[in-house]
């Protein structure tokens, strides 16, 4: 079974991960790993954090020669700001006199909620692990995923499609064309004439105190027909999808395929028809976004992410003292105003890891060499229906 395990908080000495379940003789690229950490430090709209990390990713078991071993990989990605917080975060001793208790909760995080359910009188012991700072170790994860999955011709596309009230509405070419241009982009979107005119939103939000939200799409092609189950509700690819998404901060809506907007059409208008020529199948169009009852069905699996507005605001909005119980204006971390283009990097990267443990799933081995026989054998008998 592909797993991982994180552990590591924003302000501490380092950020780490363990990926146990990789077959041996996987080609592992840290360089990959790194312009993917990389990719989600960019975009319009990102605050001062990002100025003073420049992530990259030190591999320390599992990996020889650079191919992995399939022993259990463990990575590290530390952070540089830890020697402003050394004090104030100390694993040691006691606290020293430059830490300041935060008892202000902010609207829209974990601060209340978890500071109530861990018992914590100081919020930053809450904040530090729920702060999207973590999601590095999910891009460090999901890139070894992706990699993985591309050793088999599965490839991973992902672009913004909404960025507060504005759609991107032109998507012209094929998906790799479409997350080429997105990657050109200040904002990672695939029309250069809508580019501009996010930008001036996130500019005008930034001077209004605000954030905006919006909402990323991301496709991976070059499936084959099976990975996922209908059997057992948890294990669903479309389920799993959605949990792993919705566990990347800020996300508040996971939509696949036509998604809520099939609830929208009749059903003549939904479902996708089933030919078959030249010794395959194929449909014509794609509205279930490349999953049927949980399993994939050799489409383009298609899937959308809502990222609401960053809740740290510049003009915070009200909160209450958790000490005093007095009325409060909510405290401010250093935060973004837009972070929807690096939410798409992330979004890739959990994708890319349940995708790869479905494909483990079905196509398992402790070795590439092992897999590459048992989906060869798949196909066989996928192409002899």
């Amino acid at each position: 079974m592909l797993r991982y395990l994180t552990a590591g908080e924003s302000h501490g000495p380092a950020l780490t991960a363990i990926v146990e379940g990789l077959p041996s003789n996987l080609q592992l690229e840290i360089e990959f790993i790194n312009q993917q950490l990389w990719r989600r430090q960019q975009g319009h709209g990102r605050g001062g954090r990002m100025k003073i990390e420049t992530d990259r990713v030190d591999i320390l078991s599992g990996v020889r020669f650079g191919k992995t071993m399939g022993t259990p990989v463990a990575m590290t990605i530390h952070n540089k700001d830890w020697r402003n917080w050394s004090e104030k975060m100390a694993i040691e001793g006691e606290p020293h006199e430059s830490v300041v208790e935060i008892t202000k909760p902010r609207p829209g995080h974990a601060d209340l909620a978890g500071a109530l359910k861990y018992n914590q009188e100081d919020i930053r012991n809450v904040l530090e692990r729920a702060s999207a700072r973590n999601t590095a170790t999910m891009v460090a994860v999901g890139s070894i995923g992706r990699q993985l999955l591309k050793q088999f011709g599965i490839e991973v596309y992902g672009h913004v499609v909404e960025l507060g009230p504005i759609k991107v509405e032109k998507f012209e070419g094929t998906f790799a064309e479409i997350a080429e241009r997105a990657e050109k982009s200040e904002v990672r979107v695939a029309d250069p004439e809508v580019e501009q005119t996010i930008i001036a939103a996130i500019d005008q939000a930034k001077a209004d105190g605000n954030t905006l939200g919006g909402i990323f799409e991301v496709i991976v092609t070059g499936l084959p027909i099976g990975l996922g189950s209908y059997s057992h509700p948890d294990r669903k690819l479309d389920g799993r999808l959605a949990q792993a998404v919705m566990s990347i901060q800020a996300i508040k809506g996971v939509e696949i395929g036509l998604g809520f907007e099939a609830a929208r059409r009749p059903g003549s208008e939904v479902h996708d028809e089933i030919n078959y020529r030249e010794g395959d199948y194929y449909r014509p169009t794609n509205r279930a976004g490349g999953l049927e009852g949980g399993v994939t069905n050799g489409q383009p699996l298609i899937v959308r992410a809502a990222m609401k507005p960053i809740p740290t605001l510049y003009k915070p909005l009200e909160s209450v003292d958790m000490r005093t119980k007095e009325p409060y204006r909510a405290t401010i971390e250093r935060s973004d105003v837009c972070a929807v283009p690096a939410a798409c990097v992330v979004g890739e990267a959990m994708v890319s890891w349940v995708v790869a443990q479905a494909f483990l799933e079905k196509f398992g081995g402790d070795s590439v060499e092992e897999i590459q026989r048992n989906l060869a054998s798949y196909l066989q008998q996928i192409g002899d229906r």
